[in-house]
């Protein structure tokens, strides 16, 4: 099944494509403060939500970038219907690959929920920190471990232990590049039920509604999975958080 058609049914109904809740996204955007004529790239930006919501406040000059074609679908249609006129460009590419035309010229580098793009946590700060001006921003979100983890559930998401840190980690990380840790946004478990809830009613309704879909067996067999171990294992054991820090 095509990686990107499994993520548009499994989060047809998500506004913001990672553990958190619409507050919180909220309270990062106060946060920023960002200056008029601000610059913002987020990699892996999902369908826009962050973005939109900055350039709502502030007005400032974003570029999303993401390798799904139905997200950067979502994200153009949603910015035609909410700000039409703000200076926001979603770019359909691997982030990866993007190379800014000059470094250290955003006032905010982000990466929500994707540092696989980057090998990791480490790698992302040290891309983001690229492209970030002195004084600006970088934003991060990434998992860690709430408890050690079984090796039935490693078994499961596919990853060795050391692949996901701890929340001290992930600070210590930032820390060790230069950053100064400002806030962080930590989901909890009404943050995660709503997002892993929301992808098992999105695969039920697709069932429903294309039954001649040849692609469900599959879908439904992975959605079953991934559900099951969220309720045996994820729920106590993983955690999930955005790092605000300043460069």
């Amino acid at each position: 099944m095509d990686t990107w058609k499994f993520y548009d049914i499994t989060h047809r109904n998500h506004v913001i494509c990672n553990p958190t809740s619409g507050e919180k996204l909220g309270h990062l955007v106060e946060q920023l403060r960002l200056p008029v004529g601000g610059r913002v790239i987020d990699i892996a930006c999902g369908k826009g939500e962050f973005l939109i919501r900055l350039a709502e406040a502030y007005g400032v000059n974003c570029l999303g970038i993401d390798l799904s074609p139905f997200f950067i679908a979502e994200a153009r249609k949603r910015l035609k219907v909410r700000a039409p006129e703000a200076e926001v460009t979603f770019r359909e590419m691997d982030g990866a690959e993007f190379e800014p035309k000059e470094p250290h010229s955003f006032t905010v580098a982000s990466c929500l929920g994707a540092s696989w793009i980057y090998g990791g946590h480490a790698g992302t700060l040290d891309a983001l920190i690229r492209m970030v001006a002195p004084g600006g921003w970088v934003v991060t979100g990434e998992p860690y471990w709430l408890q050690e983890p079984c090796e039935e559930y490693l078994k499961v998401l596919g990853l060795p232990k050391e692949a996901v840190g701890t929340h001290l980690g992930n600070v210590e990380a930032g820390e060790e590049r230069g950053l100064d840790l400002v806030h962080t946004l930590v989901s909890n478990s009404d943050d995660w039920d709503r997002y892993e809830g929301l992808q098992w009613s999105a695969s039920v309704e697709h069932a429903r509604s294309h039954p001649e879909d040849p692609d469900l067996p599959e879908l439904m067999l992975r959605v079953e999975e991934e559900k099951a171990a969220y309720l045996r294992w994820g729920r106590d054991t993983l955690g999930w958080t955005i790092y605000v820090f300043r460069r």
